[in-house]
């Protein structure tokens, strides 16, 4: 089945394993949040367990420098996309509140970002991620 929309994450590679599932988990959760047309419809088991509904597309994941994360954050703007952010900043935070501050404190052009996640019409999100690998 192809999708009309593709959804994106990029990951800055030189993270802690626990940052970049961290990271990963929070901007899948913005994606969920500006798109619930993306979210599918409840699981349940043949035991009649009922759980939770998922995003019901694909996500790409890749892998990325600071530079090529603010190389991606400037194409997706540029195209009217707008992203999901996690930057660096937010891992000494404790709480959304204090997130959103330290976000707000920092033009974009400094932001330190470890990642962003999109989601847009494929060949807008071909033309973000263009040059980046998946994440390995």
């Amino acid at each position: 089945m192809q999708f009309d929309t593709k959804i994106a994450v990029i990951i800055r590679t030189d993270l802690e394993a626990w940052q970049k599932l961290n990271v990963a988990s929070f901007l899948a959760g913005g994606i969920a949040a500006a798109f619930p047309e993306c979210i599918g419809e409840p699981y349940g088991d043949a035991s009649g367990t009922k759980y939770l509904s998922l995003i019901g597309q694909p996500i790409l994941i890749y892998g990325a420098d600071g530079a090529a994360l603010s190389r991606a954050l400037e194409r997706a703007l540029a195209r009217n996309v707008t992203p999901a952010v996690y930057t660096e900043d937010m891992f000494k935070t404790t709480h959304d509140a204090a997130n959103r501050e330290v976000v707000r404190a920092v033009i974009r052009a400094e932001l330190n970002l470890v990642g962003l996640a999109m989601r847009a019409e494929r060949k807008v999100i071909d033309k973000i991620v263009d040059g980046l690998k998946f994440h390995s």
